[in-house]
């Protein structure tokens, strides 16, 4: 294998991966707002935000493809393949798991607007601090791949 093929496999599992928790995310929340809105559809914008949230990770791994893309070349060593693969990878893994434990914290968020739409400002911080872990990895993955 070559060392560009072993750093386009990491590109590709790092967007795939924070695809996949970001679909996953998604799934959970919009299920959850659509049974808030069959019963109160003016809830609509206090339940967008939080269903949005999960998407985020799913950008972060596109955009990290589109800057490991930029430092791989035809003639890159296996080593410097595995160095791509290696720095993308703290994004790949913390993507998928805060992707989905984002959308199953923003669907018990969604479920309290239910109950009381007032609290929709204070309850999303509960699903921003799962980010902060996303954006930890992609800050890491992101230095690790400009240094290379």
């Amino acid at each position: 294998m070559s060392g560009q093929a072993i750093a386009i496999l990491g590109l590709a599992l790092c967007a795939g991966l924070c695809g996949v928790g970001s679909a996953v995310g998604l799934f959970k929340t919009g299920s959850a707002a659509a049974g808030v809105l069959a019963e109160d559809a003016k809830k609509f914008s206090k339940v967008m935000v939080l269903v949005l949230l999960p998407a985020t990770q799913g950008i972060y791994g596109f955009v990290m493809a589109l800057v490991g893309a930029g430092a791989m070349s035809a003639s890159m060593s296996v080593g410097q393949g595995w160095a791509v693969f290696a720095a993308v990878m703290p994004l790949a893994i913390t993507g998928l798991i805060s992707a989905i434990y984002q959308g199953k914290t923003s669907t018990s968020c969604i479920y309290a607007v239910a109950k009381d739409e007032k609290i929709s400002g204070k309850l999303i911080m509960f699903p921003a601090m799962v980010e902060t872990y996303a954006i930890f990895g992609f800050v890491i993955s992101l230095l690790f791949t400009l240094s290379l």
